[in-house]
């Protein structure tokens, strides 16, 4: 099994601060696939954005990280209960769940093994969805700011695993009955405070900072400074979702 790679737990309190929740469209539309749903796993939950969305479509949540330091700052949601477990050794009874979510945390694990686990836990006809989303879409000429920075400033700071984002999952050998999901985004209302804190959550922002003792992400807050004067001035931002999803059908 491989290790563990924690990019995220030093920056804990900020990802529960900065980071999008998804689409109330997206759990709907998984609560069609399994009406009656008793037991959910959100898996790589972190502070567990994707499992309070989730909560109000089923009985239970069980909502797993391999992170303390996410688990210590989760969303508190009555039906959703946090475990710390890693991805792919699930402490679940075979045929125990009716569905399994992973958000923006696929591309970190041993992919193969998890999907071995989520083929065990899962009840036959169960559903399984993983998805992920890439680059915020604000205006077109912050859009620019902020993508020379993901490609041209971070280029040599992200994990080779983040091409699996980029690529939105399409990549991965996805070993269950697939379904198509409808076109989806994460949208929000933010500051420019709040869209500078979420580029300091990237696992590259930390890589770069600690590689060479400085924050780049003030650069990035220059340059966006004139085209969005006020800072407390919010604007709508999105982004595209990419979804796997699929059926356990034997």
């Amino acid at each position: 099994m491989s290790a563990f790679k924690d990019y995220f737990s030093r920056q804990a309190g900020a990802y529960a601060d900065f980071r999008p929740t998804y689409p109330d469209q997206l759990f709907a539309w998984l609560a069609g696939l399994t009406p009656g749903a008793a037991d959910a796993w959100d898996c790589a939950t972190g502070n567990g954005q994707a499992a309070a969305g989730l909560a109000p479509h089923v009985e239970r949540v069980i909502a797993t990280d391999a992170s303390g330091p996410q688990l210590a700052h989760a969303n508190h949601v009555p039906n959703v209960y946090y475990m710390r477990m890693r991805a792919e050794a699930a402490a679940f009874a075979s045929g125990s769940m009716d569905v399994v979510t992973v958000a923006q945390a696929l591309h970190w694990f041993d992919i193969r093994q998890f999907f071995a686990e989520v083929r065990r836990v899962l009840r036959r006809g169960g559903v399984v969805a993983a998805w992920c989303y890439s680059l915020v879409r604000i205006t077109p000429p912050i859009d620019r700011v902020i993508d020379r920075y993901y490609f041209e400033t971070l280029r040599d700071a992200w994990a080779p695993e983040r091409r699996l984002v980029d690529a939105g999952y399409r990549g991965v050998d996805f070993p269950f009955s697939e379904v198509d999901a409808p076109d989806m985004s994460i949208v929000a209302s933010w500051t420019r405070d709040h869209v500078i804190g979420y580029l300091r959550t990237w696992s590259a922002t930390r890589v770069l900072q600690e590689r060479e003792g400085r924050d780049p992400v003030l650069e990035v807050e220059q340059e966006i400074a004139p085209l969005w004067p006020d800072a407390h001035a919010s604007l709508d931002i999105r982004w595209p979702l990419a979804c796997r999803v699929g059926r356990v059908t034997a």
